[in-house]
C-alpha cells in the first residue's frame, strides 16, 4: 500500500499518531521517488524515533520505508508496525549477515526511483526529503547525493559526534559542491547508478562498507553532491562507556575495509598535516558554548584505538616487506 504523507494529517489516531484515514485510502500504483532503507540490529527504540521523524516529513515527495531486521537477537516490537497506517513500510528479516548485505537486500526489494540509505539511531528533520527532492531534480548529472549530518547536543556523546561530523564535512566539502565523503547514516543514489542485484555494498566489508563505496565510486571520477538543506541527526543511543567499547571491536574491522581499498589504488586516509589541521579545526569549534571543549576530547580519545590499529598495521607491513626484500636479495 503506498500512502503520501499527506493523507495522514487527520482522522483518528494510532498509538504512533498517525491517520487511520490512511489505511483505508485506495491503493496507490505510483512508483515512489524514494525507497528509505534502514537495517536494524537489536536497537528498536532508535529506529521508532527515526521512523517517528519520517512521518513527520510535511508535504515531501512519495517514500516507500523498508526495515530489514538482520537477525536481532531480541524480537521485533509490535509498535514497529503502528507505522505503516502513515507510509508504505517493508519489514524484512534475514540470518545475520551484516549491514552491507542488510542494505543490500533492503534495496533489492525496494521500489523507488532513489535508494535512500539511513541509519537506525537517525532522525531526518523536518523538510529534509523535500530538500533532497529538489537537489535530485535540479542536479539529473549527479547521481550520488550526501545528506547534511548533524549530531544531538543534548549529551556530550552527541556534542562530540555534531563535533565531528562538522569538522569532516566543512573540511572534506568540495568547490564544486562534491564532498569526499559517504556516510550512510544519510546517502542517496540514484537506481539507474547501481546493479541492484549485484548489490549496492561489498558484503565482504564488515564494517566501513560506506567507504568502501566511496572509494568505488573515485575510480569512477565521481563523488556525492552534498546537500546542506537535507539534515539528518545522527542520535547516538548508547553510553559514552559503550561508545569505546564499540570503538574498540571496530577498529580491527575498519583497518580490513581500509585494505580492500588501498588494494584498488584509491586514497581516502587524510595525511598527518591535514588532520593536524583538522584537529586545531576541531579544538577552535569546540570553544563554542553550544559544544564545549570537553566534546573535543571525547573525539579525540574516540579516535585513538583506530589510530592505534593503524599504527600497528603499518609497523606489521613495513615489517614484511622488510623480510621479503631480505630474502630476494
Amino acid at each position: 500500500m503506498l500512502v503520501h504523507l499527506s493523507d495522514c494529517r487527520a482522522g483518528p489516531r494510532t498509538s504512533s499518531g498517525c491517520s487511520l484515514i490512511a489505511a483505508m485510502d485506495p491503493v496507490s500504483t505510483t512508483t515512489p521517488l524514494f525507497s528509505i532503507v534502514i537495517a536494524a540490529y537489536n536497537d528498536w527504540a532508535p529506529l521508532e524515533q527515526c521512523l517517528r521523524s519520517l512521518a513527520q516529513q510535511i508535504s515531501g515527495p512519495s517514500f516507500e520505508v523498508i526495515v530489514v531486521d538482520d537477525g536481532s537477537r531480541e524480537a521485533m516490537p509490535g509498535f514497529i508496525n503502528d507505522w505503516t497506517h502513515c507510509y508504505p513500510l517493508t519489514i524484512v528479516r534475514q540470518p545475520h549477515a551484516g549491514i552491507a548485505a542488510a542494505r543490500n537486500r533492503g534495496a533489492q526489494i525496494s521500489q523507488g526511483k532513489v535508494l535512500v540509505f539511513v541509519d537506525a539511531d537517525c532522525k531526518l528533520q523536518p523538510g529534509c526529503l523535500a530538500a533532497l527532492s529538489k537537489t535530485v531534480a535540479q542536479h539529473p548529472q549527479h547521481s550520488c547525493f550526501q545528506l547534511h549530518l548533524t549530531g544531538d547536543c543534548s549529551g556530550i556523546v552527541g556534542r562530540a559526534e555534531e563535533l565531528r561530523l562538522a569538522t569532516l564535512q566543512n573540511h572534506l566539502l568540495q568547490p564544486s559542491g562534491r564532498i569526499r565523503y559517504l556516510n550512510t547514516a544519510g546517502f542517496a543514489i540514484r537506481r539507474e547508478r547501481v546493479d541492484i542485484e549485484a548489490g549496492v555494498f561489498d558484503p565482504t566489508a564488515v564494517r566501513a562498507e560506506d567507504t568502501l563505496l566511496l572509494a568505488n565510486l573515485m575510480k569512477t571520477r565521481e563523488l556525492p553532491l552534498f546537500v546542506p538543506d537535507a539534515t539528518v541527526q545522527h542520535a547516538i543511543s548508547l553510553s559514552l562507556m559503550a561508545c569505546f567499547r564499540k570503538d574498540i571491536r571496530s577498529a580491527h574491522l575498519d583497518a580490513g575495509a581500509y585494505d580492500m581499498i588501498a588494494a584498488q589504488g584509491v586514497r581516502l586516509r587524510v595525511g598527518q598535516q591535514e588532520r593536524l589541521r583538522m584537529l586545531l579545526a576541531m579544538w577552535k569549534t569546540s570553544g563554542q558554548p553550544s559544544i564545549g571543549r570537553s566534546a573535543w576530547f571525547v573525539v579525540a580519545a574516540r579516535q585513538a584505538p583506530r589510530m592505534i590499529v593503524i599504527f600497528l598495521r603499518s609497523i606489521t607491513l613495513w615489517g614484511f616487506r622488510k623480510a621479503r626484500s631480505n630474502q630476494t636479495r
